[in-house]
């Protein structure tokens, strides 16, 4: 009997806790919450046309950059506002105010102070943001075209932000300001750092490749060719695999970061413009965003497994995935 009311509470502990994907709409100006078969849950508006976004330290938060333009080749002001989300009562909670700094791009978290480092391209730039207090307490000019995309080094001593508009990464030291140019590929644009910190992997769109950074040296030491198009790339829990978008190939690609070798790819029904792996690694997340659907792959078969179509004109772009209660 006892055995039995102890399998009943792990069952129930089971069913207590469902995943839940959440989308960020960049047609739609909002964050949505969809089941893994594809059903719209709920919908909370942000800024207009938001880019992308990252999870506080302890998951509770989101933080989404309101750029404002609906894609980087267009011209106007933008938006300069930060979204503040909160995860399980699925409201925006408040802003922060970037002030003079508009067309938010990139973002990534400081996990151990809570501070964000965010990209602008109105004018070109980086933000380092205070969460708590709300506010920008430093602005560095990253010495490059169209900041884009940006990931924080090891120990959070230095960023690495992407422009797009040019071949370089600026890696900026958040304490002096210093700027090291790192020549990497036509286009670079996503980014991210290995499991023990010692590599940054930069996807250069127009390239065909990935850098790899040595961020001991901040310099570029080796690289990694693709399909053509690389955009946003993400890496398993165990640090084994690269996963990215091939945005020219309608493919997903993988790639060995210690053989520093493309090894696989999977056909996609449409062309992928973000890529993003679930909390667990297990699934990796295509956004087709001008078809306005969300491509779910199993990175462990290589399979797609699944599909969210959003709304017309939704404009799908990064995915993150929750447990709900």
């Amino acid at each position: 009997m006892i055995r039995l009311l102890l399998s009943l509470v792990v069952f129930a502990g089971c069913l207590a806790a469902a995943p839940m994907y959440l989308v960020l709409l960049k047609g739609a100006s909002a964050l949505a919450w969809y089941t893994p078969d594809g059903k719209l849950v709920h919908s909370v508006p942000v800024g207009e046309h938001p880019h992308e976004m990252v999870f506080s330290a302890d998951r509770k938060l989101l933080y989404v950059a309101d750029n404002g333009i609906m894609r980087i080749e267009h011209a106007g002001k933008g938006g300069n506002t930060i979204s503040i989300v909160d995860v399980a009562t699925r409201q925006r909670i408040g802003t922060i105010p970037l002030g003079e700094n508009y067309r938010p791009h990139g973002i990534d978290l400081d996990r151990a102070t809570g501070r964000l480092v965010v990209t602008c391209e109105g004018p070109d730039g980086l933000l380092l943001v205070d969460t708590a207090a709300r506010r920008v307490i430093r602005r560095f000019d990253t010495k490059g075209k169209t900041p884009h995309m940006v990931s924080l080094g090891p120990g959070g001593k230095w960023a690495y932000v992407s422009h797009s508009g040019g071949d370089t990464v600026g890696a900026v030291n958040l304490t002096t300001g210093e700027v090291k140019l790192l020549t990497t590929g036509t286009r670079p644009e996503g980014s991210v750092l290995s499991k023990d910190g010692k590599e940054l992997y930069v996807t250069n769109r127009e390239a065909g490749t990935i850098s790899v950074i040595d961020t001991a040296r901040n310099a570029v030491s080796a690289t990694i060719q693709t399909g053509k198009g690389p955009v946003r790339i993400a890496i398993t829990p165990d640090g084994s695999t690269l996963v990215y978008g091939l945005m020219h190939e309608r493919r997903a690609g993988f790639a060995d970061p210690g053989g520093r070798k493309q090894t696989d790819y999977l056909l996609l029904p449409n062309n992928p413009v973000s890529c993003t792996l679930s909390h667990d690694g297990r699934l990796a997340f295509f956004s087709a965003e001008e078809q306005d659907e969300v491509y779910v792959v199993s990175v462990k078969d290589r399979k797609l497994v699944g599909s969210i179509r959003t709304a017309k004109g939704a404009g799908p772009d990064p995915v993150e995935t929750v447990e709900v209660p």
